[in-house]
């Protein structure tokens, strides 16, 4: 089917590569953005908050706090950087920032090979380490329970059987064995939540539910997975449809939204990384769930360099 003429798909706008450019010019616009996220207030000590800080002389971006300094009349030192990622790094701020606008503008992910080839930045070992780092910064601080239609559902990461060497192939094993569980929320045309599970039985599925989903939610929908029996019994109204049967859609009740998060997931991992160990799977969680949470931030890169 052909699309209709002056189509396009929706999408909100985001930071171009020209605009990153414009904006970080040099290592000093990069010094003075990340001072403007971090203390937009004026700078304030990095160990106990006291306001009343004095600027060094002798070092830019150096400042010092006699209210939690070790001894009387003996300052406590600190620079922008202390307490962020950044700190005590050789790289330049203006490396970090490129590294960040490519995680954040490709929706499926970028690896640490390819941002080495393209920015040429030192070894591999180092674009895996920048991108680490940034994957721990992406978090949410300000994290309320999801509302609403909320369709909560688990998957599994790893390849495969048929696909693996013959040390470890196991031709006999069904469902998730082998595999990483991963369960997640998501509120309609909301935001998304998701984690590692480490134990295949009811109470961490229950567990996750009742911390990420508000029990005022007008519907909590499943599949038919017996984690998920007991959601009515815990006070929530609960629907599920059973895939087993081939029933998909009944009424509001179906998970499409978050499978389609989970397929955006396993085509990054397939596509970019072809392999994320069960140690640094959170990180890489952490990172597709801030860039769908922020799909309608128009300064993505902002608020994640004000995490940072």
């Amino acid at each position: 089917m052909s699309k209709p003429e002056g189509f396009e798909p929706k999408f909100t706008r985001q930071i171009t590569y020209a605009e990153f450019d414009a904006l970080f010019p040099n290592e000093e616009a990069c010094w003075m953005n990340l001072m403007a996220r971090r203390w937009p207030n004026g700078v304030r000590c990095a160990r106990c908050g006291n306001e009343k800080v004095y600027e060094s002389k002798a070092r830019p971006w150096h400042w010092q706090c006699m209210k939690c300094g070790p001894q009387p009349r003996s300052p406590y030192r600190f620079s922008l950087k202390t307490g962020t990622i950044f700190e005590e790094t050789k790289k330049p701020l203006l490396q970090w920032f490129k590294v960040l606008f490519l995680m954040l503008t490709s929706k499926k992910g970028i690896s640490a090979l390819q941002i080495h080839r393209m920015l040429g930045y030192g070894s591999y070992k180092t674009a895996w380490y920048m991108c680490m780092r940034l994957r721990a910064a992406m978090h949410d601080p300000e994290f309320q329970q999801l509302m609403g239609i909320v369709e909560v559902d688990e998957t599994f990461i790893g390849g495969k059987e048929k696909n693996k060497h013959k040390g470890k192939h196991r031709p006999h094993s069904q469902g998730g064995a082998g595999k990483i569980e991963v369960i997640g929320a998501i509120a309609r045309k909301g935001s998304i939540v998701c984690q590692v599970i480490n134990r295949a039985d009811a109470l961490p599925h229950e567990t996750f539910v009742r911390k990420v989903v508000s029990p005022n939610v007008s519907l909590v929908s499943t599949d038919e997975a017996r984690h998920y029996w007991s959601l009515n019994r815990l006070g929530y109204k609960h629907e599920m449809v059973q895939h087993r049967e081939a029933e998909y859609v009944r009424g509001q009740a179906h998970t499409q939204s978050i499978e389609s998060f989970w397929s955006l997931i396993k085509r990054g991992i397939m596509g970019q990384y072809h392999q994320v160990s069960a140690k640094y799977l959170p990180l890489y969680l952490a990172e597709f769930q801030f860039r769908f949470n922020n799909r309608h931030e128009r300064d993505i890169f902002g608020k994640a360099i004000a995490g940072c």
